[in-house]
């Protein structure tokens, strides 16, 4: 199955109610009751972040956000990077990465890219350019590593 999302990019203010509740209901569902973690998801970083919103028919399968350079790296980031389990092996996590990356660089030119990754998705990360920068720590009970996407190392994988 060949799904066509439609991909908005949107600021925090330009996100209705009812996208903004897609958006943490999407957050909630998958790193807080599927992945069991209780975390604060809700980081007062979103109100500075641009969003990333992939959509079907009115549903949100797919999200990530851009995060500016100095809120959590030096480098600017993608983070939050989910897909719904309705989405799932259909490729949108390619599709998702690979829009993230685009619209980052058309904010921010072609510069390195950090995000927090977890590590089973490790190989998924690195077929886009990513290489390993950090030791692996744990975040909620789950390992994770930072990754580095130089300029140099840029790849699509479509």
């Amino acid at each position: 199955m060949n799904l066509k999302l439609t991909w908005e990019l949107k600021s925090f203010n330009e996100l209705t109610n009812e996208a903004l509740y897609q958006v943490l209901r999407l957050r909630s569902e998958v790193f807080v009751v599927e992945q069991g973690c209780n975390f604060m998801d809700m980081d007062n970083k979103d109100q500075k972040c641009m969003h990333i919103l992939g959509s079907l028919d009115g549903v949100l399968l797919a999200y990530s956000r851009i995060v500016p350079a100095g809120l959590s790296y030096e480098q600017p980031s993608i983070g939050r990077i989910v897909v719904s389990g309705k989405g799932r092996g259909l490729g949108l996590g390619i599709e998702l990465l690979n829009v993230s990356i685009l619209k980052l660089e058309e904010r921010y030119g072609a510069t390195a890219i950090r995000i927090g990754a977890q590590l089973y998705l490790k190989r998924f990360y690195e077929s886009f350019g990513f290489v390993q920068s950090g030791e692996v720590y744990q975040e909620d009970l789950i390992d994770h590593i930072e990754m580095t996407r130089d300029v140099k190392n840029s790849v699509q994988s479509f």
